[in-house]
């Protein structure tokens, strides 16, 4: 059986009338049909390319360990030629309080010149610390600083690294100087060291970014060496370390006791008097006791001469060290020890048994970087373990986890107009973002899933439970961004 319509000048059949009606739809909501697709196509295009674009910014950021912090007060330490005298080093440091203190930035100078002997770090009156508050008017810091660096270089005799109070001491604890770079020369003998040294400053000097390029100074100071003559040890029965503790004891002195008089102490020391150890005639008449009791002139069983040697000598690892420092102005940190690195391998040969390390705070920064990114790899998995036992359901899960590289694009742009520096604790406002990121996605889907347990089609839950979530959603994003905006304003 077949019913009919009337069309006009002859009838159809329904199936007729059925085909027809679907071209008229087609041909009215096929265009509209055609450009939802294409948005579709233009969204997820759009948000992958910023995706692969922001993936290549941030492989290409900078890197430090921490941002540049902003003290409001610079911190100069100013080493000059050990030996000097205090007078001869006040002097000097008069001249840099001068030059700075010329500067509309400064008002006031405060300087502690040496440190004391039983201070944990002692130092001679050749070094000195200088605190200088400043206030920015109308220059920028970096402005400020180049400026600042320039007046310095013109004073010649003693070598300027310029720092702030926290990142001073922070490198210092770090890398034993204070300086954002040590670069370290060990080997054998101080004479090649030093040249090696010399030779690696003047090859660094040009690269951009570098600033207070030093290095360790070091003098030539009188001294008496006494070697011992193993031979007449051996006839006279003296052991080598006898002979050795003679000596220290002898003329550098041993406390033995205390002497306590009217509520002081004072220290009991055994050593041999002045007029045994104050020229080296005396030293060589000076008389050690055999093994049988007999007592010979030192001269009879060492040699005794004067000769000169370095005032200190300085060690890691009981090895022998010499230290160029520097700092890093306008650059980042791991892109400037990667220059400094390229440098010193093609240029600078190293004798036998030398070698050269690297210190400062690019080391943490690659120690912190490689345990965050095990860590986060971790993370992502307990956070996958956790959604997988929540929904039940592998591929919601990865659903949620795929919105998380997602989430880069917007921190890696802001990076990267900023202050392009990836340091550690942008690392960890990433880490952060991920957890927003993932509670959202979790909000999001399980709204999804109880309205599709309500009835609503896949699509209308999709978009019903999208506009239910935006106003939470926005508002607890909005709150911390809000509440920071402050802080990032006055960050200077």
């Amino acid at each position: 059986m077949c019913s009919y319509l009337l069309t006009g000048e002859k009838q159809l059949t329904r199936h007729e009338t059925g085909t027809r009606w679907v071209r008229w739809l087609n041909g009215k909501y096929g265009k509209l049909l055609d450009i939802t697709l294409y948005y579709k196509k233009v969204v997820l295009g759009t948000a992958t390319l910023l995706l692969v674009v922001a993936l290549i910014i941030m492989f290409r950021l900078g890197r430090s360990f921490l941002p540049e912090f902003n003290e409001g007060m610079l911190t100069l330490s100013t080493v000059s030629l050990p030996g000097i005298s205090l007078e001869e080093s006040n002097k000097m440091n008069l001249m840099i309080e001068e030059e700075m203190l010329s500067m509309p930035e400064i008002n006031t100078i405060s300087r502690r010149t040496g440190r004391a002997e039983l201070d944990e770090h002692a130092q001679g009156v050749f070094s000195s610390e200088v605190d200088v508050p400043f206030t920015l008017n109308e220059r920028s810091k970096e402005e400020f600083l180049t400026n600042l660096r320039a007046r310095l270089a013109t004073i010649r005799g003693i070598n300027i690294t310029v720092g702030q109070p926290l990142s001073h001491r922070i490198d210092h604890m770090l890398s034993g100087t204070r300086a954002n770079i040590a670069i370290k020369v060990f080997g054998t003998d101080l004479q090649k060291m030093f040249s090696v040294a010399n030779q690696i400053k003047t090859n660094i000097g040009g690269i951009e970014g570098l600033v207070d390029i030093s290095v360790e100074q070091q003098v030539e100071i009188p001294q008496i060496q006494i070697k011992p003559v193993r031979e007449m040890l051996k006839q006279y029965g003296i052991p080598v370390n006898e002979f050795a503790e003679f000596v220290d004891i002898a003329f550098a002195g041993e406390k033995v006791s205390e002497v306590y008089e009217e509520n002081m102490s004072f220290d009991l020391v055994l050593i041999y008097k002045d007029e045994y150890r104050n020229s080296i005639e005396a030293i060589k008449n000076s008389l050690i006791d055999t093994y049988d009791g007999r007592k010979v002139p030192l001269k009879e069983v060492a040699d005794i001469i004067s000769s000169t040697g370095p005032n200190t000598i300085s060690r890691e690892n009981v090895k022998r060290k010499v230290v160029i420092s520097a700092n890093v102005s306008g650059r980042d940190l791991r892109g400037v020890v990667n220059d400094v690195q390229g440098i010193v391998n093609e240029t600078i040969t190293l004798p036998e048994n030398y070698y050269v390390e690297y210190g400062g705070q690019f080391e943490s920064e690659e120690k912190a970087s490689g345990l965050l990114l095990y860590t986060s790899i971790l993370a992502v998995f307990i956070i996958f373990m956790l959604l997988f036992m929540e929904f039940r359901n592998t591929r919601i899960s990865s659903i949620i986890l795929l919105n998380l590289p997602l989430a880069l694009i917007g921190g890696v742009f802001s990076i990267w107009f900023s202050s392009g520096m990836l340091s550690i604790p942008a690392i960890i406002g990433f880490i952060t973002l991920f957890g927003i990121a993932t509670r959202n996605g979790i909000l999001l889907v399980s709204r999804y899933n109880h309205l599709q347990e309500e009835g609503f089609t896949r699509y209308d839950s999709v978009i019903k439970g999208s506009k239910d979530r935006l106003n939470p959603i926005l508002m607890t994003a909005l709150t911390a961004a809000l509440a920071l905006i402050p802080l990032a304003l006055a960050g200077d």
